[in-house]
Protein backbone atom coordinates (compact mmCIF):
# COMPACT_ATOMS: atom_id res chain seq x y z
CA UNK A 1 0.00 0.00 0.00
CA UNK A 2 2.56 2.45 0.99
CA UNK A 3 4.79 1.73 -2.79
CA UNK A 4 1.41 2.78 -4.28
CA UNK A 5 1.06 5.87 -2.55
CA UNK A 6 5.08 6.78 -2.98
CA UNK A 7 4.27 6.14 -6.86
CA UNK A 8 0.62 7.96 -6.88
CA UNK A 9 2.41 11.11 -4.81
CA UNK A 10 5.35 10.60 -7.76
CA UNK A 11 2.82 11.33 -10.25
CA UNK A 12 1.06 13.72 -8.94
CA UNK A 13 3.95 15.30 -8.22
CA UNK A 14 4.57 16.91 -11.85
CA UNK A 15 1.00 17.93 -12.08
CA UNK A 16 1.40 20.06 -8.97
CA UNK A 17 4.77 21.62 -10.28
CA UNK A 18 3.05 22.53 -13.62
CA UNK A 19 0.13 24.08 -12.12
CA UNK A 20 2.40 26.13 -9.51
CA UNK A 21 3.64 28.61 -12.06
CA UNK A 22 -0.14 29.67 -13.20
CA UNK A 23 -0.36 31.63 -9.31
CA UNK A 24 3.16 32.27 -8.87
CA UNK A 25 3.86 36.62 -8.53
CA UNK A 26 6.29 37.58 -11.13
CA UNK A 27 9.90 36.78 -10.41
CA UNK A 28 11.34 39.47 -7.97
CA UNK A 29 14.92 40.81 -8.79
CA UNK A 30 18.02 39.33 -6.98
CA UNK A 31 18.64 41.62 -4.31
CA UNK A 32 22.48 40.75 -3.85
CA UNK A 33 24.54 41.00 -0.60
CA UNK A 34 27.38 43.06 0.68
CA UNK A 35 30.63 41.35 1.49
CA UNK A 36 29.84 42.23 5.15
CA UNK A 37 26.57 39.96 4.77
CA UNK A 38 27.89 37.51 3.21
CA UNK A 39 31.12 36.52 5.68
CA UNK A 40 28.06 36.17 8.35
CA UNK A 41 26.14 34.10 6.48
CA UNK A 42 29.40 31.90 6.06
CA UNK A 43 30.04 32.20 9.95
CA UNK A 44 26.52 31.23 10.21
CA UNK A 45 26.80 28.09 7.65
CA UNK A 46 30.17 27.13 9.73
CA UNK A 47 27.91 27.43 13.09
CA UNK A 48 24.75 25.11 11.34
CA UNK A 49 27.87 22.58 11.05
CA UNK A 50 29.56 22.73 14.02
CA UNK A 51 26.00 22.42 16.40
CA UNK A 52 25.02 19.49 14.22
CA UNK A 53 28.04 17.29 14.33
CA UNK A 54 28.12 18.15 17.81
CA UNK A 55 24.28 17.24 19.06
CA UNK A 56 22.94 14.62 15.72
CA UNK A 57 22.23 11.55 17.86
CA UNK A 58 24.79 9.73 16.41
CA UNK A 59 28.56 9.78 15.07
CA UNK A 60 28.12 12.58 12.14
CA UNK A 61 29.99 11.87 9.04
CA UNK A 62 31.76 15.50 8.64
CA UNK A 63 32.71 15.04 4.83
CA UNK A 64 29.54 13.78 4.16
CA UNK A 65 27.70 16.73 5.82
CA UNK A 66 30.34 19.10 4.11
CA UNK A 67 30.00 17.58 0.40
CA UNK A 68 26.34 17.20 1.07
CA UNK A 69 26.79 21.45 1.57
CA UNK A 70 28.80 22.09 -1.09
CA UNK A 71 25.61 20.02 -3.34
CA UNK A 72 22.69 21.42 -2.39
CA UNK A 73 24.41 25.16 -3.00
CA UNK A 74 24.88 24.30 -6.61
CA UNK A 75 22.08 22.32 -7.06
CA UNK A 76 20.43 25.53 -6.00
CA UNK A 77 21.96 27.62 -9.16
CA UNK A 78 20.08 24.67 -12.15
CA UNK A 79 19.81 20.91 -12.24
CA UNK A 80 23.19 20.67 -13.94
CA UNK A 81 26.17 22.16 -11.83
CA UNK A 82 26.93 19.44 -8.79
CA UNK A 83 30.09 19.32 -6.63
CA UNK A 84 32.37 16.53 -7.91
CA UNK A 85 34.18 14.91 -5.27
CA UNK A 86 37.67 12.82 -6.39
CA UNK A 87 36.10 9.40 -7.06
CA UNK A 88 32.98 11.57 -9.37
CA UNK A 89 35.83 13.85 -11.27
CA UNK A 90 37.55 10.32 -12.00
CA UNK A 91 34.55 8.98 -13.09
CA UNK A 92 33.74 12.08 -15.07
CA UNK A 93 36.92 11.98 -16.60
CA UNK A 94 37.14 7.88 -17.59
CA UNK A 95 33.76 8.24 -19.02
CA UNK A 96 34.56 11.26 -21.76
CA UNK A 97 37.38 8.82 -22.83
CA UNK A 98 34.90 6.31 -23.58
CA UNK A 99 35.16 3.84 -21.19
CA UNK A 100 32.82 3.40 -17.48
CA UNK A 101 31.43 1.22 -15.36
CA UNK A 102 27.69 1.05 -14.77
CA UNK A 103 24.03 0.73 -16.71
CA UNK A 104 25.14 2.82 -19.10
CA UNK A 105 22.19 5.35 -18.73
CA UNK A 106 22.02 10.01 -18.32
CA UNK A 107 20.10 11.11 -16.00
CA UNK A 108 18.91 14.74 -14.78
CA UNK A 109 17.37 16.30 -11.91
CA UNK A 110 13.49 16.74 -12.58
CA UNK A 111 11.49 18.60 -9.66
CA UNK A 112 13.16 16.14 -7.26
CA UNK A 113 13.39 13.37 -8.93
CA UNK A 114 15.58 11.10 -11.08
CA UNK A 115 14.61 11.58 -14.66
CA UNK A 116 16.13 9.59 -17.80
CA UNK A 117 17.56 11.92 -20.61
CA UNK A 118 18.34 8.73 -22.66
CA UNK A 119 19.73 5.32 -22.33
CA UNK A 120 23.10 4.69 -23.91
CA UNK A 121 23.22 2.30 -27.13
CA UNK A 122 24.00 -1.36 -26.42
CA UNK A 123 24.37 -1.04 -22.34
CA UNK A 124 21.98 -2.54 -19.92
CA UNK A 125 19.70 0.22 -19.78
CA UNK A 126 18.92 0.13 -23.27
CA UNK A 127 19.00 -3.57 -23.97
CA UNK A 128 16.11 -3.47 -20.48
CA UNK A 129 13.68 -0.74 -22.95
CA UNK A 130 14.31 2.21 -20.63
CA UNK A 131 13.77 5.06 -22.73
CA UNK A 132 14.23 8.93 -22.96
CA UNK A 133 11.84 10.68 -20.78
CA UNK A 134 11.22 7.72 -17.67
CA UNK A 135 11.35 8.50 -13.95
CA UNK A 136 13.78 6.80 -11.56
CA UNK A 137 11.79 6.29 -8.34
CA UNK A 138 13.29 3.36 -6.47
CA UNK A 139 17.16 2.04 -6.68
CA UNK A 140 17.08 -1.30 -4.67
CA UNK A 141 13.63 -0.73 -3.23
CA UNK A 142 14.66 2.47 -1.99
CA UNK A 143 12.75 6.13 -3.13
CA UNK A 144 15.01 8.37 -4.30
CA UNK A 145 13.18 11.71 -3.99
CA UNK A 146 15.86 14.86 -3.76
CA UNK A 147 18.95 12.71 -4.08
CA UNK A 148 21.14 14.94 -6.15
CA UNK A 149 22.33 13.56 -9.38
CA UNK A 150 25.95 11.97 -7.37
CA UNK A 151 23.92 10.17 -5.14
CA UNK A 152 21.58 8.77 -7.52
CA UNK A 153 24.64 7.37 -10.13
CA UNK A 154 26.89 6.00 -6.84
CA UNK A 155 23.34 4.15 -6.01
CA UNK A 156 23.56 2.25 -9.63
CA UNK A 157 27.11 1.82 -9.80
CA UNK A 158 28.54 -0.97 -8.43
CA UNK A 159 31.37 -3.88 -9.39
CA UNK A 160 30.38 -5.78 -13.00
CA UNK A 161 28.29 -8.81 -13.00
CA UNK A 162 26.63 -7.31 -9.28
CA UNK A 163 22.39 -6.45 -9.94
CA UNK A 164 20.45 -3.53 -9.38
CA UNK A 165 17.18 -2.97 -9.14
CA UNK A 166 15.20 0.23 -10.41
CA UNK A 167 11.15 0.80 -10.19
CA UNK A 168 10.44 2.83 -13.52
CA UNK A 169 7.21 5.49 -14.14
CA UNK A 170 7.20 6.18 -17.82
CA UNK A 171 4.86 9.16 -18.87
CA UNK A 172 2.05 7.16 -19.71
CA UNK A 173 1.97 6.55 -15.65
CA UNK A 174 2.96 2.88 -15.80
CA UNK A 175 4.80 1.54 -13.13
CA UNK A 176 7.26 -1.64 -13.49
CA UNK A 177 10.13 -2.66 -11.80
CA UNK A 178 13.41 -4.43 -13.47
CA UNK A 179 16.54 -5.72 -12.69
CA UNK A 180 19.47 -5.30 -14.38
CA UNK A 181 23.27 -6.50 -14.11
CA UNK A 182 26.31 -3.66 -14.12
CA UNK A 183 28.68 -3.72 -17.05
CA UNK A 184 32.07 -2.13 -18.29
CA UNK A 185 30.29 0.25 -20.29
CA UNK A 186 32.48 0.77 -23.20
CA UNK A 187 31.09 3.65 -25.93
CA UNK A 188 31.25 3.48 -29.14
CA UNK A 189 30.34 7.03 -30.18
CA UNK A 190 30.47 6.50 -33.79
CA UNK A 191 28.68 3.75 -35.94
CA UNK A 192 28.21 3.54 -39.60
CA UNK A 193 26.95 1.52 -42.84
CA UNK A 194 25.67 1.41 -46.01
CA UNK A 195 21.61 1.13 -46.05
CA UNK A 196 18.42 1.43 -48.62
CA UNK A 197 14.97 1.63 -47.90
CA UNK A 198 13.19 -1.25 -46.78
CA UNK A 199 11.60 -3.36 -49.94
CA UNK A 200 15.19 -2.01 -52.12
CA UNK A 201 17.67 -4.81 -52.94
CA UNK A 202 21.17 -3.32 -51.53
CA UNK A 203 23.22 -6.10 -53.61
CA UNK A 204 21.23 -4.36 -56.95
CA UNK A 205 23.94 -1.48 -58.36
CA UNK A 206 21.04 0.68 -59.07
CA UNK A 207 19.52 0.91 -55.97
CA UNK A 208 20.87 4.34 -54.56
CA UNK A 209 23.19 3.63 -51.10
CA UNK A 210 22.55 5.84 -48.06
CA UNK A 211 25.35 6.83 -45.60
CA UNK A 212 24.02 6.10 -42.20
CA UNK A 213 25.93 6.92 -39.52
CA UNK A 214 24.52 6.92 -35.75
CA UNK A 215 26.22 9.24 -33.13
CA UNK A 216 24.91 7.94 -29.55
CA UNK A 217 27.47 10.34 -27.52
CA UNK A 218 30.18 12.97 -28.03
CA UNK A 219 33.21 12.05 -26.30
CA UNK A 220 36.88 13.12 -26.80
CA UNK A 221 37.25 10.37 -29.83
CA UNK A 222 33.80 10.74 -31.57
CA UNK A 223 35.67 13.69 -34.48
CA UNK A 224 38.35 11.66 -35.48
CA UNK A 225 35.73 8.62 -35.74
CA UNK A 226 33.67 10.67 -37.43
CA UNK A 227 36.11 11.44 -39.90
CA UNK A 228 37.34 7.85 -40.26
CA UNK A 229 33.62 6.71 -41.14
CA UNK A 230 32.56 9.64 -44.14
CA UNK A 231 35.99 8.73 -45.80
CA UNK A 232 34.95 4.68 -45.89
CA UNK A 233 31.53 6.14 -46.78
CA UNK A 234 32.18 8.65 -49.54
CA UNK A 235 34.38 5.71 -51.29
CA UNK A 236 30.86 3.54 -51.86
CA UNK A 237 29.33 6.56 -53.69
CA UNK A 238 26.76 6.63 -51.27
CA UNK A 239 24.08 9.44 -52.41
CA UNK A 240 23.54 11.40 -49.35
CA UNK A 241 23.46 10.77 -45.37
CA UNK A 242 21.37 9.99 -42.52
CA UNK A 243 22.90 10.99 -39.30
CA UNK A 244 21.61 9.56 -36.62
CA UNK A 245 21.51 11.40 -33.30
CA UNK A 246 18.05 10.26 -31.47
CA UNK A 247 18.76 9.60 -27.72
CA UNK A 248 22.39 10.87 -27.78
CA UNK A 249 22.46 13.20 -24.87
CA UNK A 250 25.27 15.04 -25.44
CA UNK A 251 28.97 15.31 -24.39
CA UNK A 252 31.75 17.64 -25.40
CA UNK A 253 31.31 20.60 -26.81
CA UNK A 254 34.45 20.62 -28.92
CA UNK A 255 32.86 17.09 -30.35
CA UNK A 256 29.76 18.96 -31.11
CA UNK A 257 31.63 21.68 -33.41
CA UNK A 258 33.93 19.66 -34.86
CA UNK A 259 31.56 16.95 -36.37
CA UNK A 260 29.37 20.19 -37.20
CA UNK A 261 32.40 21.33 -39.35
CA UNK A 262 32.71 17.72 -41.18
CA UNK A 263 29.44 18.67 -43.47
CA UNK A 264 29.91 22.57 -43.74
CA UNK A 265 32.17 24.70 -45.57
CA UNK A 266 31.90 27.88 -44.27
CA UNK A 267 29.65 29.73 -41.39
CA UNK A 268 28.74 30.06 -37.98
CA UNK A 269 28.57 26.55 -35.89
CA UNK A 270 27.31 27.76 -32.29
CA UNK A 271 27.66 31.17 -30.10
CA UNK A 272 28.24 30.80 -26.57
CA UNK A 273 27.03 33.72 -24.29
CA UNK A 274 27.69 33.98 -20.70
CA UNK A 275 27.15 36.00 -17.64
CA UNK A 276 28.22 39.18 -18.99
CA UNK A 277 26.52 40.74 -22.35
CA UNK A 278 30.46 41.54 -23.90
CA UNK A 279 31.19 37.42 -22.84
CA UNK A 280 30.25 36.13 -26.27
CA UNK A 281 32.20 33.41 -28.39
CA UNK A 282 31.27 32.62 -31.76
CA UNK A 283 32.77 29.62 -33.89
CA UNK A 284 32.74 29.04 -37.45
CA UNK A 285 33.26 26.25 -39.74
CA UNK A 286 36.19 25.96 -41.51
CA UNK A 287 36.55 25.03 -45.60
CA UNK A 288 36.34 21.33 -46.48
CA UNK A 289 32.92 19.05 -46.70
CA UNK A 290 33.86 16.28 -45.93
CA UNK A 291 30.37 14.80 -47.82
CA UNK A 292 31.45 16.67 -50.64
CA UNK A 293 27.97 18.30 -50.20
CA UNK A 294 25.76 15.60 -50.66
CA UNK A 295 21.87 16.16 -49.51
CA UNK A 296 21.92 15.17 -45.53
CA UNK A 297 18.96 14.50 -43.04
CA UNK A 298 19.62 14.75 -38.97
CA UNK A 299 17.68 13.06 -36.85
CA UNK A 300 16.25 14.11 -33.69
CA UNK A 301 13.73 12.83 -30.63
CA UNK A 302 13.23 14.37 -27.45
CA UNK A 303 16.32 12.27 -25.70
CA UNK A 304 18.67 14.19 -28.36
CA UNK A 305 20.28 16.89 -25.98
CA UNK A 306 22.44 19.47 -25.51
CA UNK A 307 25.53 18.86 -27.84
CA UNK A 308 22.92 16.22 -30.20
CA UNK A 309 21.00 20.45 -30.77
CA UNK A 310 24.03 21.87 -31.43
CA UNK A 311 25.26 19.90 -34.69
CA UNK A 312 21.48 19.67 -35.88
CA UNK A 313 20.69 23.20 -35.15
CA UNK A 314 23.79 24.18 -37.18
CA UNK A 315 22.93 22.22 -39.69
CA UNK A 316 20.09 23.27 -40.08
CA UNK A 317 20.47 26.81 -39.84
CA UNK A 318 23.02 26.85 -42.31
CA UNK A 319 20.97 25.30 -44.63
CA UNK A 320 23.05 22.27 -45.08
CA UNK A 321 20.61 19.19 -43.52
CA UNK A 322 17.09 18.89 -43.16
CA UNK A 323 15.84 17.78 -39.53
CA UNK A 324 13.62 15.40 -38.72
CA UNK A 325 12.11 13.17 -35.58
CA UNK A 326 10.47 14.67 -33.20
CA UNK A 327 11.31 18.08 -31.08
CA UNK A 328 14.51 17.52 -29.14
CA UNK A 329 15.16 17.60 -25.31
CA UNK A 330 16.23 21.66 -24.67
CA UNK A 331 19.30 21.50 -23.09
CA UNK A 332 20.85 24.81 -23.92
CA UNK A 333 23.62 25.37 -21.38
CA UNK A 334 27.06 24.99 -21.26
CA UNK A 335 29.09 23.33 -17.93
CA UNK A 336 32.84 23.08 -17.28
CA UNK A 337 34.51 21.07 -14.64
CA UNK A 338 36.49 23.70 -12.53
CA UNK A 339 39.18 21.72 -10.59
CA UNK A 340 40.38 22.64 -7.12
CA UNK A 341 43.88 20.55 -6.95
CA UNK A 342 43.09 18.06 -4.95
CA UNK A 343 41.34 15.81 -7.08
CA UNK A 344 38.03 17.36 -6.78
CA UNK A 345 36.55 20.06 -8.94
CA UNK A 346 32.96 21.61 -9.59
CA UNK A 347 30.96 20.58 -12.56
CA UNK A 348 29.12 24.81 -13.28
CA UNK A 349 26.76 25.69 -16.26
CA UNK A 350 28.83 28.68 -17.34
CA UNK A 351 26.87 30.21 -20.65
CA UNK A 352 23.79 29.46 -22.73
CA UNK A 353 24.81 28.38 -26.28
CA UNK A 354 22.95 29.74 -28.98
CA UNK A 355 22.04 28.45 -33.02
CA UNK A 356 23.63 30.45 -35.64
CA UNK A 357 20.45 32.24 -36.10
CA UNK A 358 20.58 33.53 -32.78
CA UNK A 359 17.99 31.01 -31.34
CA UNK A 360 18.24 29.80 -27.66
CA UNK A 361 17.04 26.22 -27.30
CA UNK A 362 17.01 25.85 -23.25
CA UNK A 363 13.87 24.26 -22.13
CA UNK A 364 12.33 24.99 -26.17
CA UNK A 365 14.75 22.52 -28.10
CA UNK A 366 15.44 21.89 -31.83
CA UNK A 367 11.84 22.06 -33.77
CA UNK A 368 12.56 19.59 -37.17
CA UNK A 369 11.55 21.09 -40.61
CA UNK A 370 10.16 17.63 -41.19
CA UNK A 371 8.06 15.93 -38.15
CA UNK A 372 8.22 12.36 -38.01
CA UNK A 373 6.94 10.49 -34.66
CA UNK A 374 8.31 7.36 -33.63
CA UNK A 375 5.44 5.41 -35.46
CA UNK A 376 4.81 1.90 -36.10
CA UNK A 377 3.25 1.29 -39.74
CA UNK A 378 1.07 -1.71 -40.69
CA UNK A 379 1.19 -2.59 -44.73
CA UNK A 380 -2.15 -2.53 -46.42
CA UNK A 381 -0.85 -3.22 -49.93
CA UNK A 382 1.01 -6.10 -51.00
CA UNK A 383 3.55 -4.60 -53.56
CA UNK A 384 3.37 -7.64 -55.79
CA UNK A 385 -0.36 -8.10 -55.63
CA UNK A 386 -1.01 -5.23 -57.22
CA UNK A 387 -3.87 -4.75 -59.78
CA UNK A 388 -1.55 -3.66 -63.13
CA UNK A 389 -1.17 -4.10 -66.56
CA UNK A 390 1.10 -7.24 -66.07
CA UNK A 391 -1.72 -8.79 -64.28
CA UNK A 392 -3.87 -9.38 -67.71
CA UNK A 393 -3.31 -12.51 -69.60
CA UNK A 394 -0.79 -12.41 -72.59
CA UNK A 395 0.30 -9.07 -71.61
CA UNK A 396 3.20 -7.92 -73.50
CA UNK A 397 6.38 -8.39 -71.31
CA UNK A 398 8.93 -5.46 -70.84
CA UNK A 399 12.07 -6.42 -72.95
CA UNK A 400 14.20 -4.17 -71.56
CA UNK A 401 13.53 -5.58 -67.84
CA UNK A 402 16.09 -6.74 -65.48
CA UNK A 403 13.91 -7.07 -62.51
CA UNK A 404 15.30 -10.09 -60.26
CA UNK A 405 13.48 -13.00 -58.83
CA UNK A 406 12.09 -12.12 -55.60
CA UNK A 407 12.93 -14.05 -52.26
CA UNK A 408 10.01 -15.24 -50.98
CA UNK A 409 10.07 -16.41 -48.02
CA UNK A 410 7.46 -19.96 -47.08
CA UNK A 411 6.13 -18.46 -43.85
CA UNK A 412 3.27 -16.19 -43.39
CA UNK A 413 3.08 -13.19 -41.83
CA UNK A 414 1.98 -13.97 -38.50
CA UNK A 415 4.28 -16.96 -38.07
CA UNK A 416 6.90 -14.01 -38.66
CA UNK A 417 5.70 -12.39 -36.11
CA UNK A 418 5.93 -15.45 -33.63
CA UNK A 419 9.22 -15.84 -34.92
CA UNK A 420 10.36 -12.03 -34.08
CA UNK A 421 8.86 -12.83 -29.96
CA UNK A 422 11.06 -15.70 -29.72
CA UNK A 423 14.55 -14.42 -31.70
CA UNK A 424 16.31 -11.18 -31.69
CA UNK A 425 15.78 -9.39 -34.98
CA UNK A 426 18.40 -8.97 -37.52
CA UNK A 427 19.50 -5.34 -38.40
CA UNK A 428 17.73 -5.18 -41.63
CA UNK A 429 14.37 -6.05 -39.37
CA UNK A 430 15.09 -3.38 -37.26
CA UNK A 431 15.82 -0.70 -39.70
CA UNK A 432 12.57 -1.53 -41.73
CA UNK A 433 10.51 -1.07 -38.20
CA UNK A 434 12.09 1.98 -37.55
CA UNK A 435 9.96 4.16 -39.29
CA UNK A 436 11.97 7.69 -38.75
CA UNK A 437 14.75 6.09 -40.10
CA UNK A 438 13.16 4.93 -43.51
CA UNK A 439 11.13 8.17 -44.15
CA UNK A 440 15.12 9.61 -43.26
CA UNK A 441 16.11 7.50 -46.04
CA UNK A 442 13.37 8.18 -48.58
CA UNK A 443 14.33 11.80 -47.64
CA UNK A 444 17.92 11.42 -48.90
CA UNK A 445 17.13 9.60 -52.10
CA UNK A 446 14.45 12.46 -52.62
CA UNK A 447 17.25 15.71 -52.19
CA UNK A 448 19.89 13.19 -54.07
CA UNK A 449 17.12 12.87 -57.17
CA UNK A 450 16.38 16.97 -56.57
CA UNK A 451 20.33 17.68 -56.69
CA UNK A 452 21.37 16.18 -59.21
CA UNK A 453 18.61 17.33 -61.70
CA UNK A 454 19.49 21.36 -60.65
CA UNK A 455 22.89 20.62 -61.40
CA UNK A 456 21.69 21.02 -64.83
CA UNK A 457 22.56 23.90 -66.55
CA UNK A 458 20.10 25.93 -69.48
CA UNK A 459 22.67 24.91 -71.70
CA UNK A 460 22.26 21.11 -70.74
CA UNK A 461 18.46 21.40 -70.62
CA UNK A 462 18.56 22.73 -74.59
CA UNK A 463 20.79 20.05 -75.26
CA UNK A 464 18.09 17.17 -73.70
CA UNK A 465 15.55 18.85 -75.56
CA UNK A 466 17.31 18.56 -79.43
CA UNK A 467 17.96 14.97 -78.29
CA UNK A 468 14.65 13.96 -77.72
CA UNK A 469 13.91 15.92 -80.87
CA UNK A 470 16.47 14.15 -83.26
CA UNK A 471 14.84 10.86 -81.66
CA UNK A 472 11.72 11.46 -82.17
CA UNK A 473 12.42 12.34 -85.83
CA UNK A 474 14.19 9.11 -86.22
CA UNK A 475 11.33 7.30 -84.75
CA UNK A 476 9.08 9.10 -87.73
Amino acid sequence: MLKKLLVFMFLLLPMVADAAPKNKKKEEPIVHLTDEQIYEELKKLALVFETARDNFVEEADEKKMLEAAMNAMLGALDPHSSYLSADDFKEFNDKSHGEFGGLGIQITSDRGAVRVISPIDDTPAEKAGIKAGDYITHIDDEQVFDLTLNQAVKKMKGRPGTKVKLTIVSDGGDSRTITLKRAIIKVKSVKFDEKVPAGMDIEDKDTPKIGYVRISDFGATTARDLEDALKKLEKKNVVGYVVDVRNNPGGYLTAAIDVSDAFLDGGEIVSTRGKEKTDIERTYATAGDLTNGKPVVVLINHGSASASEIVAGALQDNGRALVMGSQSFGKGSVQQQKPFGDGTAIHITVARYYTPSGHSIQNEGITPDVEVLHSKVEVLEKKESMYSEASFKNSLKNDTSKKKEDKKSSKTDEEKDEDDKDEELTEEEKDARDYQLQRAMDMVIAMSKLQNRSIMTPTDLIETSDAQEDAAEKDK
